[in-house]
């Protein structure tokens, strides 16, 4: 039988509020952010490479950084990262 954590839906919203401020973070300064073109995460503008897929290729567009950085802050965390392994 699987327990219930009674702090799990807090642990939750807590994640997505972390999510949701590192969006305003990004959204506030788009310049120092991009898009990658191969799994839609947002790397530093100085990445070569994206973390998460290792693709090429980014959209630089502030108006592209702002939308996927409301729109990733606004849902759940659905990617395993490098840091997710460790």
């Amino acid at each position: 039988m699987v327990s219930f954590d009674p702090n799990f839906l807090l642990m939750s919203k807590s994640k997505i509020t972390d999510r949701m401020q590192k969006a305003k973070e990004i959204a506030a300064n788009p310049s120092q952010f991009k898009v990658c073109e191969g799994c839609d995460s947002i790397a530093g503008i100085l990445a070569d490479v994206c973390p998460n897929c290792h693709a090429y290729r980014f959209d630089e567009s502030p108006s592209k950084v702002v939308d996927q950085a409301i729109y990733l802050g606004s849902r759940k965390k659905t990617s395993v990262t490098t840091a997710d392994l460790s």
